[in-house]
């Protein structure tokens, strides 16, 4: 990713101040009420700055995006590196899985992309993408490994299930909680919902 001052890395300092920034005023704000000079100022950075590494504030919003998609990514290491039996890995998914769709910053993020889809319908396809594809196919690969291995059976459709264990956690932990504005306060702990999903998931499927 890089603005109009050619190939510069993702990585730079400056640009990552500036990312930080722009994220904040994203979401406290909405794109129309955020605008460049404050958040090049709240980054010590000149507006030429800015300039120099994003040609705009349309550009500003899309790299803030894809950054947030890569940090998103980053949640499922620990669960791809997890090893164990079908019940501990599935497990280790689920907690991260629960972590990530309960926190609230990732509410922010999907009620911005949502809200500023029509505006930016390739960087939202990208965001979701992302998010489908690094916990969807994670959690696909964990159960035709354990179908193999004999630690899970009756799954047709691996595609199919992982969306069943998904959909009990999200629903609990972000769905509500994303429609009601958080002001619906959740009667179950993220480690309640992990646990009942786990047994519905293992009741049915488990060897």
């Amino acid at each position: 990713m890089s603005g109009s001052g050619g190939e510069i890395s993702s990585l730079d300092p400056k640009r990552q101040i500036i990312l930080r920034y722009a994220r904040h005023a994203f979401m406290s704000e909405g794109y129309a009420g955020a605008r460049i000079e404050p958040i090049a100022r709240e980054a010590g950075v000149s507006t030429a700055t800015l300039y120099a590494l994003f040609a705009g504030k349309s550009e500003l919003f899309s790299a803030v995006i894809d950054d947030a998609a890569e940090q998103f990514s980053r949640q499922m290491a620990r669960v791809r590196a997890c090893d164990g039996d079908a019940r501990k890995q599935l497990t280790g998914f689920a907690e991260a899985y629960a972590d990530f769709m309960g926190d609230g910053f990732v509410r922010s993020v999907f009620r911005l992309v949502m809200a500023e889809r029509p505006r930016f319908e390739e960087t939202a396809r990208r965001f979701f993408e992302k998010g489908r594809s690094e916990f969807g196919f994670t959690l696909i690969g964990v159960l035709k490994d354990h179908l193999e291995r004999g630690g899970l059976k009756n799954i047709d459709k691996p595609s199919w299930a992982a969306g069943e264990l998904m959909g009990m956690i999200e629903h609990a932990v972000f769905f509500v909680p994303l429609v009601t504005g958080d002001e619906v306060k959740a009667t179950r702990t993220h480690a309640q919902v992990v646990a009942h999903a786990i047994e519905t998931f293992m009741a049915r499927y488990g060897a």
